[in-house]
This record gives structure tokens, sequence and C-alpha cells, in this order.
């Protein structure tokens, strides 16, 4: 296990250092519109993935616009959901100061929101409103913290509020862990106080890492709580299913 964790590390960094490389390549080919961006992250995203062994299934189809609100499990739901499509991410400003992680999200577009200030939280959702217009969706983790998993906590509307605002649809999207050699999917959540390094060092080491993801319909609501209530329900539901095993 040791060697896998080293020999991974090792690529991972390589794999950082290349995405680093082609985003000032991609500078010199035009500006770095926020779309652009978004599709750099995806980019990234997939070469991390790929370090990690981590293999996605998915249902459904991905969004091209609007919101779209999440269950959240750990930092890696960020980079999993990026493989699969161009996204702007709201994310806790904790992961603005993280190694590299934090500056890639940034450049990829991310919305950061201090969860302890109302002025944040105002601040963010006058830009999802903006970034709502663009052809490339934004992704909201309602719960407003990464969990273990043995549960989908209760929504939070307040950041739903941009997209029932201007009419902009919003898409569910499930996320559920499954790991080889009887691991549980708790053991790879990052929840409570436990710290970023020793997480991924842990995630290094497994073996049969795969996610699944599953999306619902683009629906348009009359209300933020109404909004949060039913994709809640949703996502609740997908997750106590199986996730992908509710075709």
């Amino acid at each position: 296990m040791i060697f896998r964790r080293m020999r991974r590390a090792v690529a991972l960094a390589f794999v950082l250092a290349f995405c680093v490389l082609r985003y000032w390549l991609k500078r010199l080919g035009g500006p770095m519109t926020l779309e652009r961006r978004a599709l750099w992250l995806q980019q990234s995203a997939r070469g991390v993935l790929g370090c990690l062994d981590i293999e996605i299934q998915f249902q459904g189809e991905p969004p091209v616009c609007g919101l779209v609100v999440a269950n959240h499990l750990s930092y890696l739901d960020i980079i999993i959901i990026s493989a699969v499509m161009p996204c702007f991410f709201v994310a806790k400003m904790e992961i603005d100061g993280w190694p590299f992680f934090g500056k890639a999200a940034r450049t990829g577009g991310t919305i950061f929101l201090d969860r302890s200030s109302l002025a944040s939280a105002t601040a963010v959702a006058e830009v999802m409103t903006e970034r709502l217009q663009l052809p490339v969706p934004v992704l909201l983790f309602p719960e407003g913290t990464s969990t273990d998993g043995s549960q989908v906590l209760r929504f939070h509307s307040r950041l739903i509020d941009p997209a029932t605002t201007v009419g902009a649809p919003i898409t569910t999207a499930a996320i559920r862990y499954v790991i080889g050699s009887g691991v549980e999917e708790r053991e790879l959540c990052w929840y409570d106080d436990q710290s970023f390094i020793s997480h991924l060092w842990k995630v290094l080491g497994v073996e049969g890492f795969s996610a699944q993801l599953k999306f619902g319909e683009p629906k348009i609501y009359p209300h933020r709580r109404v909004a949060a209530d039913l994709t809640h329900a949703e996502i609740k539901a997908w997750r106590e299913a199986g996730v992908l095993e509710t075709v």
C-alpha cells in the first residue's frame, strides 16, 4: 500500500505541474474567460482522477446551464463532478487557502463563501445571479458541509434563491462512493475535524474506488424553500436506493 501511495503521489505532483503549464499555454491562446476557466478545471480534474484511480459512473444528462444542487461527501466531489462537466462551484472560503487545490479552484471560477458572514452570502448570491446567465452551470452543496454519508442533511435555501429569482433551471445530482475490498463509504468521506492531508493520504492508498453520480431533470421552481425541500427529497431517495441502482 505504501508503494501505491507513493506512486500515486508522484504522479499527482506531475499532473498538477502540467495543469499549471496548460493554464499558461491556454492564456497565450486568448483571454481566459470564465467559460474557458471552467473547461480548464474539467481537464485538470480528469487528470487528477486518473492519478487517484477513481472511476466515474453516472446516469442522466449533465446540465449545460442553471443551478445544480448535490449532496456533499468530501472535497473529492468537486474533482469528480468537474471531470463530468464544466461548472462553477460555490465552496467554503477555507478551500482557497489549500496548497494548489485552492489556487486551482479559484482559477477555475469557484465562488468562495465565508459561512460565518452574512455579507459574504449576499455577495456570493450576487455573483451566482451573474453566473447563472452563462452557458455553464453553477454547482451548490446546500447541506453547507460535507458529511459521513449516513444521511442527507437539510438543504439551506438562501443560495438557491438566485436561481428561483431569475427562473433558472435547477438540476439535482446525487453522489455516492463505492469502494472495493470491504471498505465502507464513510471511511472515504471527509467530515468533522479530519485534516486534508491525512484524508488525501488515505485516498492515495485505496483500491477499487468508484464514484457514482445521478443527474435529475432540470426543473424551474417557484420559491427557494420549495426548491430546497423537493431537491433534498429526490437526492435523499436516490441515496437510500443506491443512486445508480434506481434506473
